[in-house]
């Protein structure tokens, strides 16, 4: 695991929160509701894509498969 990871999710929290407020401030709930959603999403591929090279891992080391 790289600490770049951690940088970049960090970083997609950061500019959701920072759009979604702007975004509420100027009434615009129901898109500053999408753009959470999509940094969610962003964030969940990244963190699906850290499982699966978790598992690949495991498998090479016990031989699995």
């Amino acid at each position: 695991m790289d600490i770049s990871l951690i940088f970049r999710i960090a970083a997609v929290g950061l500019i959701t929160a920072i759009v979604n407020q702007i975004l509420k401030k100027v009434d615009k709930d129901e898109i500053a509701t999408v753009t959470t959603l999509a940094g969610l999403v962003i964030v969940l591929l990244m963190v699906i894509d850290m499982l699966a090279s978790l598992f690949e891992s495991l498998q090479r080391v016990f031989g699995l498969f």
